[in-house]
């Protein structure tokens, strides 16, 4: 018997699914089968993406003009983070997809500390908070397809976007599509699944299984037993009420970044799509309760301009924060939320959906052989990347200042904040975060992120701190990069249409094929 792999089946639809079978029905001619109940809704938040997205649209062949369309998007180009460090209201800074003009060549945060400390780090850094702040999109009606002027993703509606990428993986990539529900598991001798029994009847075999069955993690967690790696001990946040709001007005200007906004236990991201926004409070049920939770969401639709508009009832969202202690067991490898979830802040959920989709395609075991040391490289990658993760979003809890609610208290408490980030914290009073600190291909943030949330957050804003200046830093380049970034600020925003005039374009006329 041959344990050549040559049927792939997908457990699970969604984004994670269809973005799953999308990457591997484009990279390899063998048959996949997504296998998708129809009684298990998707969670359809996951609102919003990285710049990574363009290429994995590319790279299964969709049109981006036909994805504005269908799946209601709209371009992302950051974050913007509101009473994060202190709670007052002129409390906001950046986090842009865009590197700081001339990083890695020069000291830029050392310079910054010694002659623009007045200025926030983003702005002076990065064109693209102020393109963020006057609505401006990421690029021009004649910019093709996929193309940019400034780094973006995408906001767009994750349920619409999971029935884009069926359609598209079904009709264009040949990827088989079975709805039922999931009944039992057939096991072969040696442990591996050798084939799902269905409810109606049928039978599925394969020989490699991709878990995205959500939370339940059907495959990987109930039948194989392989446990969640809890980090609530970290991340306090396990609940989240979501709603979705029309604009006051059908031509409201469309924010160009996902906006996060800090509350007393939990914060609120709004999310500007064509037709309507999508906002949520994501909150700790140990630090406040449901009801307390929904009156803060709708004390902020409220006051945000939607104060005009009757506010739905909005969606419960639970979810357990961790990983897997293993992604990838024998012939099972989870992808999305079957492999963990920690809390939407800063979108990583989709992202990890991309990274591992890219991994399996492109170090896709050719026989079961190979599969075991595929495996364990797997493994050992998205530990690493699931721990920066966490990381990184704990970033944004500890450098903050806030004091008024247990909360922001408990965030900061030496106990919860993971040793290898201390330790990270630590070298940076000493130097800025730089690339060999993170120096795996496929960071999944780089240390310009890092930069990013630790200087727009205050860090090292003590009276009288700065960097010990060193002969490489380069004072002179720094200067030039300031003024580069304010000469592109200039050129870039009048030449830039706002969001909602290029996506009432793309609608219309779309944008030109590469």
């Amino acid at each position: 018997m041959s344990d050549t792999i040559e049927h792939i089946v997908v457990v699970g639809g969604g984004s994670a699914g269809w973005l799953v079978a999308g990457v591997l029905a484009a990279e390899h001619a063998l048959r996949i089968t997504l296998v998708e109940s129809p009684a298990v809704p998707t969670i359809g938040v996951g609102e919003g993406t990285w710049p990574s997205m363009r290429d994995t649209l590319h790279r299964i062949g969709v049109s981006e003009s036909d994805f504005f369309r269908e799946c209601d998007a709209s371009f992302k180009q950051g974050s913007r983070f509101e009473q994060w460090v202190s709670g007052a209201a002129d409390d906001v800074y950046f986090h842009p997809f865009v590197l700081p003009q001339g990083y890695g060549d020069t000291n830029l945060a050392a310079a910054w500390q010694r002659t623009h400390r007045g200025i926030p780090f983003a702005d002076l850094v990065s064109f693209q908070p102020h393109l963020c702040v006057r609505g401006r999109a990421p690029k021009q009606a004649a910019t093709p397809e996929f193309a940019a002027v400034a780094n973006y993703g995408y906001h767009l509606d994750a349920g619409k976007f999971g029935l884009f990428l069926r359609e598209h993986c079904v009709h264009k990539l040949g990827v088989r599509h079975v709805v039922d529900h999931v009944e039992a598991i057939r096991s072969k001798d040696d442990g591996d699944i050798a084939a799902l029994l269905l409810r109606g009847g049928g039978t599925v075999e394969g020989d490699l299984f991709v878990d995205c069955t959500g939370m339940q993690s059907l495959l990987l967690g109930k039948h194989y037993g392989v446990p969640l790696l809890h980090q609530r001990h970290v991340l306090f946040n396990d609940s989240a009420l979501a709603v979705q709001v029309p604009y006051a007005h059908e031509d409201d200007p469309i924010a160009s970044q996902t906006t996060s906004s800090a509350q007393p236990n939990g914060w609120i991201w709004d999310i500007g799509l064509p037709g309507r926004r999508g906002i949520g409070h994501v909150y700790s049920s140990a630090h406040t309760s449901d009801a307390d939770a929904e009156r803060v969401l709708r004390a902020y639709v409220a006051r945000s301009g939607s104060d005009s508009v009757e506010m739905p009832a909005p969606r419960k969202l639970g979810f357990e924060p961790g990983y897997r202690e293993r992604f990838w067991h024998r012939n099972v490898v989870a992808i999305g939320l079957s492999a963990g979830f920690i809390e939407p802040l800063e979108a990583s959920a989709l992202a990890l959906v991309e990274l591992s989709s890219a991994w399996l395609a492109d170090d896709l075991p050719a026989t079961r052989a190979e599969m075991d040391v595929v495996a364990a490289r797997f493994n050992e990658a998205f530990t690493y990347r699931w721990e920066r993760v966490i990381d990184f979003l704990k970033l944004h809890y500890v450098l903050s200042r806030r004091s008024d609610t247990a909360y922001w208290r408990d965030h900061r408490d030496p106990a919860s904040i993971p040793e290898r980030l201390q330790e990270l914290l630590a070298l940076w009073r000493a130097r800025p975060p730089s690339r060999r600190d993170f120096s795996r291909i496929e960071e999944v943030f780089p240390s310009a992120s890092w930069q990013y949330i630790l200087y727009g957050m205050g860090f090292g804003s003590d009276a009288g701190f700065a960097y010990p200046a060193r002969a490489s830093d380069r004072p002179d380049l720094a200067d030039q990069a300031f003024r580069e970034a304010a000469r592109l600020t200039e050129r870039m925003l009048p030449a830039l249409p706002s969001n909602r005039e290029l996506l009432d374009h793309i609608r219309r006329h779309g944008l030109p094929r590469i």
